[in-house]
């Protein structure tokens, strides 16, 4: 199983380190990542594999979106086919 992870918001220093670390501790691998910056906002798009997660997904969804609001952004994780059917619409 894999999902989309989607995050924007102001750029800062350790966005990259602070979402891998999570992912990494859960047993989750980054397969594909696209990241960029646009003038003071980043916008990253990963790709990863959920087969040997380690917690519930609604779990690693909320540990996401409570980092997303420590740091000021907008974290957001999807099952790989609910996000390729709502932009397949």
């Amino acid at each position: 199983m894999k999902g989309i992870i989607t995050v924007i918001g102001k750029d800062k220093v350790g966005i990259i380190y602070g979402i891998s670390k999570i992912l990494s501790e859960n047993n989750v691998n980054v397969e594909d990542i696209s990241q960029t910056v646009l003038q003071d906002y980043f916008t990253m798009m990963m790709l990863v594999n959920l087969s040997n997660v380690k917690c519930d997904f609604n779990e690693l969804k909320e540990l996401l979106e409570s980092y997303g609001v420590e740091i000021g952004l907008s974290i957001k994780i999807q099952r790989e086919e609910f996000f390729n059917t709502m932009h397949n619409i």
